[in-house]
């Protein structure tokens, strides 16, 4: 009976010492519904690291012969959802409308009337700024009304003879109403 009770303490307390893995780390599980820091509903560009860009050529590689015919162009439609999807992250906008031409960039929104309309015009112009190269001329406007023009300007065709006339116009409106920054050089620190 000692020998079977001996067995019996010494199995347990072996059982009982071994490493489960469970508890022994300092380390936690968070799961994956609460953890903030998961980003399974953002759209990953790359697994590798996606908060950096990097790439690294030798003069070599852009000789050659596919790379000499590369053209660096900005895709108009990705530019004006990213400006308009970032100002609406802002408080106080209600609804974005964004055109990006090969010039100028158009933005009319609604905002609450909470939001003040020199300061929504600062985020808005500065959202766009901050998104395109440095050449764009930007203007803003909280003239809900142009909205629907920026939209009728987005269906027609840069070479249309009434296109240039009619983006002036909207354009000419567009400056009634606050215009916060218009490029990059204006910003300051």
């Amino acid at each position: 009976m000692k020998q079977i009770l001996s067995i019996l303490f010494l199995t347990i307390f072996i059982v009982g010492c071994t490493n489960t893995d469970n508890s022994s780390s300092n380390d936690y599980q968070i799961p994956t519904d609460v953890n903030p820091n998961n980003e399974s509903n953002i759209e990953n560009m790359s697994n590798e690291n996606p908060k950096v860009g990097y790439v690294n050529y030798t003069r070599d590689q852009l000789n050659q012969e596919n790379e000499q015919n590369h053209a660096v162009t900005i895709d108009y439609s990705q530019m004006a959802d990213m400006i308009a999807k970032i100002i609406l992250k802002n408080e106080g906008f209600n609804r974005v409308a964004t055109l990006v031409t090969d010039q100028e960039v158009l933005i009319a929104y609604d905002r609450d009337d909470a939001l003040d309309r020199v300061i929504a015009a600062d985020i808005a112009s500065k959202t766009a700024v901050s998104v395109m190269p440095g050449f764009y001329d930007v203007y803003v406007s909280d003239n809900e009304m142009l909205i629907n023009d920026i939209q009728s300007l987005h269906r027609s065709s840069p070479s249309n003879r009434d296109y240039d006339n009619t983006l002036e116009q909207i354009i000419n409106r567009m400056k009634e109403t606050p215009q916060g920054i218009k490029h990059k050089e204006d910003l300051t620190d």
